[in-house]
């Protein structure tokens, strides 16, 4: 990840989406930008010469000089068009800048008030996000935005204010309207609702247990056990999650995601904390394991460390690239592992 900071070609202080095998590196994305900053901030105090919280900083004040005056962030890399307010984006940014609100005060306070505020005013009565989608992905309504409502979550709590919070459980109500009685979640995809991502379950899972978080609501607790018990029953023994699922949990692909693979390891992880049953620690584990094998440990610096969007690299996910909040949810992931022990 710092490594992509400093490779970005915008030399703004933002991420680089992604190292290319075909291309080289993309340009910086404020979105995965946004929730890297929790991460650093988060394993500063173990790395200290890679001089994260710095880092972060540089992030947050890129972040704070492209926020939308009326609190929004664009969808997209830098340079995308059209460049327009995205519900989306603006929650997961909103993720970094709770994160840097609590470790830094001012100016991230402000910023992340702005976000947070332009979310609930453009919330939908029920609950639903409609009115500002994002242009890159199939048009809909999209159940993973129950990641949107974590942002809204983490603002809550780091402003203690009831209405954002309040309008971050309306949106997970909403969601959980959509699950169906085996877990699966309907309109969970950016492009195949038939056939969701595990990057996007994985959305929805963590989305649905940080309401039961910080709720303390036993209803989001069941609910996500739903979604996580049936992606267990897609895990291969070595540890392999396919990377698309069809409604009745059946590998529609041959790959897996590896991105969705280390978000559902984080909440299988989470899962086994809060119910002490030992089937989540250990598909956690096996999730872990599998991607960890797939990094490169020698060679070029663009690669090393890395985490493809998909294995193997062909897949039809981050084809051929190595994404930047892939690495992220490793580190994620694999800091819960050794915090359970």
């Amino acid at each position: 990840m710092c490594h992509a900071q400093d490779q970005s070609p915008d030399r703004d202080g933002g991420v680089a989406r992604h190292f290319s095998l075909l291309t080289g590196w993309g340009r910086s994305y404020p979105e995965t930008t946004g929730y890297i900053i929790p991460t650093l901030l988060a394993q500063a105090a173990h790395w200290p010469a890679l001089s994260l919280e710095a880092r972060a900083r540089r992030m947050l004040d890129w972040l704070v000089a492209i926020q939308f005056p009326e609190g929004g962030f664009q969808g997209g890399v830098i340079g995308s068009e059209p460049k327009v307010p995205v519900t989306f984006n603006t929650g997961q940014i909103l993720l970094g800048l709770a994160a840097g609100a609590e470790a830094f005060g001012p100016p991230y306070d402000s910023a992340m008030a702005k976000a947070a505020d332009w979310l609930m005013a453009t919330q939908d009565d029920d609950g639903c996000w409609r009115r500002h989608p994002t242009p890159f992905a199939k048009p809909g309504e999209k159940t993973y935005e129950t990641h949107v409502a974590w942002g809204l979550l983490e603002a809550a709590r780091v402003g203690e204010n009831r209405q954002w919070l309040e309008a971050a459980l309306r949106q997970v109500d909403w969601a959980l309207g959509h699950q169906h009685a085996n877990g699966w979640m309907a309109s969970c995809c950016l492009s195949d609702n038939r056939r969701p991502l595990t990057h996007t379950l994985g959305y929805a899972l963590r989305g649905i247990v940080e309401a039961w978080r910080h709720s303390g609501e036993a209803r989001y607790l069941e609910a996500g056990r739903r979604l996580a018990d049936g992606l267990l029953t897609a895990l291969g023994p070595d540890g392999h999650l396919p990377g698309r699922l069809d409604r009745r949990w059946r590998p529609a692909v041959p790959w897996s995601c590896l991105t969705g693979q280390v978000q559902i390891a984080w909440c299988w992880l989470a899962l086994y904390q809060a119910t002490d049953e030992g089937r989540y620690r250990d598909a956690g584990l096996a999730a872990n394991r599998f991607v960890r094998r797939t990094l490169q440990t020698g060679g070029s610096p663009d690669v090393v460390g890395g985490v493809k969007g998909a294995f193997p690299v062909d897949g039809d996910y981050g084809t051929y690239e190595y994404l930047n909040w892939a690495a992220k949810f490793l580190v994620d992931a694999n800091q819960l592992e050794t915090d359970v022990g």
